[in-house]
């Protein structure tokens, strides 16, 4: 397998983006990728586009081919839509990756976008548990805010973790935020106030639930060993899991999800790296538990030692593993279709020594994606060049 490199990387801003379709920001994200690569879009060959509720919330579905026409990509461009829950970018950037690393193209755009703010918020609650199992559970009127408060429940009971260290996530993210221009919210919050603020799911309050968003990310890939024709600052991409989970929760062993677990393993496998070797990740926290949990299906802790990392401030900028230095999805926001792509993004500025709260002499980075109830995940490790 040959070595792939990010060569380029594009973004909108997550949150209300008014008057911007769907296809305007997968098209704005692509664009300033491109741009950012310095190729000739007729040289891409491929473009992968994650897109999880496009069709549920906007009525838009071929959407890999319509953004591509928008582009001007050459009519030979194999385009494709790729789903999967909240893992559709980090899904897209996979398969980009294994298309350069096994040798059938040279240059690969993949992307990520969604538009969620148009649709109300039972329309957008109703569109998310589509990723679940309807047979199963999804009828049941089961939510993933429902969902997240069992994982949370069961932590606390297996663990002893508390709500105070559950909020200290909300905490520590919210203040990444307040430096990141690309996050909906960038204002500092006190334990108080996530304790105190109302109720969603027990024991999850607002303040531990990310707020829906919309945005595109995308990348230009290419095998590493051309990668410094196009950039001084290539991102090499040292390993790429993909893992599956549990359809149900009741199927679930404890407050772990087995799909983080095992594509975190392939990932670190394919890498040669180690946990303790990564110095900066962006991971899911898509709720406050979320992350804890995260931080321990990919060994960056032990079982139940999660919750005690963020009160003794491991996971802080300047802490043994900076985790969500962006202020994570419960301050960015979370466009589902592009929040894998907008965590890469993120770990790349870090390991470019380009980001605004800069963890010094980051030189590996993980970005970790998970999607539906614990149902798929993607991780991601990058290496400075």
């Amino acid at each position: 397998m040959r070595s792939v490199s990010i060569i380029g990387m594009g973004t909108t801003n997550f949150g209300i983006l008014e008057g911007m379709s769907i296809k305007a920001m997968a098209a704005r994200a692509c664009n300033r990728a491109i741009m950012d690569a310095g190729i000739d879009r007729k040289d891409i060959q491929a473009f992968y586009l994650g897109n999880y509720i496009g069709g549920i919330l906007v009525g838009q579905e071929t959407l890999a081919p319509v953004v591509a026409c928008e582009l001007g990509l050459n009519k030979t461009t194999a385009c494709t839509k790729v789903e999967g829950a909240c893992c559709s970018a980090g899904i897209a950037l996979r398969q980009g990756y294994l298309l350069i690393a096994l040798g059938f193209y040279d240059f690969v755009l993949v992307g990520g976008v969604e538009k969620m703010s148009s649709a109300s918020t039972a329309k957008n609650t109703e569109a998310l548990a589509a990723g679940m199992d309807k047979d199963m559970e999804g009828y049941t009127g089961l939510t993933f805010p429902g969902y997240f408060g069992l994982v949370a429940q069961r932590h606390m009971y297996e663990y002893g973790t508390t709500i105070e260290q559950i909020g200290m996530v909300s905490v520590k993210n919210r203040k990444n935020a307040v430096k990141n221009p690309r996050a909906r919210f960038q204002k500092e919050t006190s334990l108080e106030q996530v304790l105190n603020s109302r109720m969603i799911t027990d024991p999850l309050k607002l303040f531990d639930c990310c707020p829906i968003s919309d945005g595109g990310a995308a990348a230009v890939l290419c095998p590493t060993e051309i990668a410094r024709n196009f950039t001084d600052k290539p991102i090499e991409i040292l390993g790429s899991g993909h893992g599956l989970g549990m359809s149900t929760s009741y199927a679930m062993e404890g407050p772990s999800c087995t799909a983080t677990v095992f594509a975190a393993k392939e990932a670190f496998e394919m890498a040669g790296v180690k946990p303790s070797n990564v110095d900066v990740a962006e991971i899911h926290d898509c709720f406050t538990i979320a992350e804890i949990v995260d931080s321990e299906d990919i060994g960056f802790f032990e079982r139940g030692k999660g919750g005690p990392a963020v009160e003794e401030g491991l996971t802080q900028v300047d802490g043994k593993i900076p985790i969500n230095t962006s202020g994570g999805l419960l301050s960015k926001g979370h466009p589902v279709g592009a929040t894998g792509l907008g965590q890469v993004y993120e770990v790349s500025r870090q390991l470019k020594g380009e980001h605004e709260n800069q963890v010094k002499d980051a030189e590996i980075g993980l970005a970790m994606n998970l999607g539906a109830s614990g149902l798929v995940s993607t991780v991601t490790i990058l290496k400075r060049s």
